[in-house]
């Protein structure tokens, strides 16, 4: 009987810990992730567990029982895509359209197979956000078309450093770099006619803009330490830029 209900426990702190780990690593503010647990746990017969998640943990507990468990969160990334599916599952199993084992086998699928936008698809859409701002600052077709190929270029820069290198902020400097130098060679050129204008339109699809609102959405819902984590976080990528385009800047202008 003692193991009947252990494997039950196991089986309820997996899926938990599953599901937090998915929204924490995909952009879930830590109050949405914390609610989906216990609502799991709840629904589950469960309505005395305890949970405490950060940006880089999770941990469940029964007040019941001497039960404890934690998860790591390694890796950290916008994929609001994954947190929707991780929602729409645990209202499924809420409204009992789903077995426990099911929600655990569906999880485990959303992990692993929920798809993204094509990579090309992105580039493209980095262009759009790029060179929409030049409205706002300049009616100029050069500059519309320079932000444009800037910000894709920035934008890819920063995925293939991300996939093939793996060093943490590296991507954005090495981006605002070569934004900084592309825009530099275009006004050079004679191909645009605002530097300033260029790069901080082609420098929008690397600004951290999501996790800088969950930050001060979890400072509020009173999650002072993933709020300040994910601050000092958003503040190095912001950093990572600035100091790209300022050497640019230094060296060549």
């Amino acid at each position: 009987m003692e193991k009947t209900i252990e494997k039950e426990i196991q089986l309820l702190f997996d899926i938990c810990l599953t599901a937090g780990r998915i929204m924490m690593e995909n952009g879930s503010e830590v109050y949405r992730t914390e609610d989906t647990m216990n609502r799991i746990a709840a629904n589950a017969g469960h309505p005395d567990s305890v949970t405490h998640v950060t940006v880089t943990g999770i941990f469940i507990g029964l007040r019941s029982m001497p039960y404890t468990q934690l998860e790591n969160v390694t890796e950290r990334r916008m994929n609001l895509e994954k947190v929707a599916a991780v929602n729409h599952l645990s209202r499924q199993y809420e409204q009992q359209e789903l077995s426990l084992l099911e929600l655990h086998q569906k999880l485990k699928k959303v992990d692993v197979e929920t798809p993204s936008f094509p990579i090309p698809l992105q580039i493209f859409s980095a262009g759009i956000v790029s060179c929409t701002l030049m409205y706002i600052f300049s009616l100029s077709m050069q500059d519309f078309a320079a932000a444009f190929f800037v910000g894709m270029l920035g934008f890819t820069v920063s995925y293939l450093i991300k996939k093939y290198l793996k060093m943490k902020f590296m991507d954005d400097f090495v981006a605002s770099v070569v934004i900084g130098l592309s825009a530099y060679l275009l006004v050079s050129l004679q191909l645009a006619s605002n530097i300033d204008n260029i790069i901080i339109g082609s420098v929008m699809p690397l600004v951290p803009g999501v996790a800088i609102t969950n930050a001060f959405r979890d400072i509020l819902a009173g999650h002072l330490i993933s709020g300040m984590a994910r601050v000092t976080e958003a503040l190095f990528v912001a950093g990572s830029i600035g100091i790209g385009i300022a050497m640019v800047f230094i060296l060549f202008l």
